[in-house]
């Protein structure tokens, strides 16, 4: 590990200020950028730790939008009541990430931010179709924030401060779990409610897509056996010695089915 500087700022404004210098970096729950620095894969001047800010947390409901601080943590998430009754499906995502540490010390804002291919929760953001609230004051549809593998729409020092998820009718996870590192293989997140019919499906490519031929049948029949005989182009999907491209292809087929069953 390099040499760094460490700062811990109180407020929003403070770390914005901070993150100006480009060698600076956020950290949140530093499950990516902690194991980085360990293996010297990126150097950064500075650390900012968002923990100490209390602009970035709180879990609430306002009206028809279920309202997540970026710096909420997995156990928070899962936990909240606020969640359970909102969105269920969230809050079971949020029980199934990592292990007990990870859940203790991960953030929502993080995941969504770093959006690694194998992540849960840009599948939820999509698959709700939720708003990314920024520091610049940018709300940023989640059809428009994912922009491929570790890349979004934050711009350069641009904070996430909170995420908005329309509050469904229905909502449904599934995913297949690497075996030995217990991230996503594949998985799928399926929804009915104000933003209509979404299938968002993590893990199988370089990042989240949605599904649209099973969006299209699910909102003409809501029912598990609708996805059951809709096959997923395996062309572009990510293929290892864990599992080919044809091999996630089926799985997003299963994940599915078993997501809306989850839904009920």
């Amino acid at each position: 590990m390099y040499d760094f500087a460490y700062h811990k700022p109180s407020t929003l404004a403070e770390a914005v200020g901070i993150l100006a210098d480009p060698e600076a970096r956020p950290i949140s729950g530093g499950q990516t950028i902690l194991p980085a620095l360990k293996h010297r894969l990126d150097r950064p001047a500075a650390l900012v730790d968002l923990s100490g800010i209390a602009e970035l947390r709180g879990i609430r409901r306002e009206g028809d939008r279920l309202v997540i601080g970026a710096m909420s943590r997995h156990r928070e998430i899962q936990t909240s009541p606020v969640v359970g009754s909102a969105i269920p499906a969230l809050a079971r995502m949020a029980g199934m990430l990592g292990d007990t540490q990870v859940r203790n010390r991960g953030t929502m804002g993080g995941s969504l931010a770093n959006n690694d291919p194998a992540a849960d929760y840009p599948s939820a953001a999509l698959g709700l179709g939720a708003t990314l609230v920024t520091s610049g004051g940018r709300q940023i549809g989640a059809d428009e924030f994912f922009q491929g593998m570790f890349s979004t729409a934050l711009e350069p020092g641009e904070l996430l401060v909170s995420i908005e998820f329309p509050i469904p009718e229905k909502a449904g996870y599934a995913k297949m779990r690497n075996p030995a590192s217990r991230y996503v293989m594949t998985g799928v997140f399926v929804s009915r409610g104000p933003m209509g019919v979404r299938v968002a499906v993590n893990g199988a490519g370089p990042g989240v897509f949605r599904q649209p031929e099973m969006e299209a049948a699910l909102a003409a029949n809501w029912s598990p056996e609708t996805v059951a005989g809709i096959r997923q182009d395996p062309d572009g999907l990510n293929g290892d010695i864990h599992g080919s491209a044809e091999y996630r292809a089926h799985l997003v087929t299963v994940m599915a089915r078993r997501a809306v069953l989850d839904a009920g």
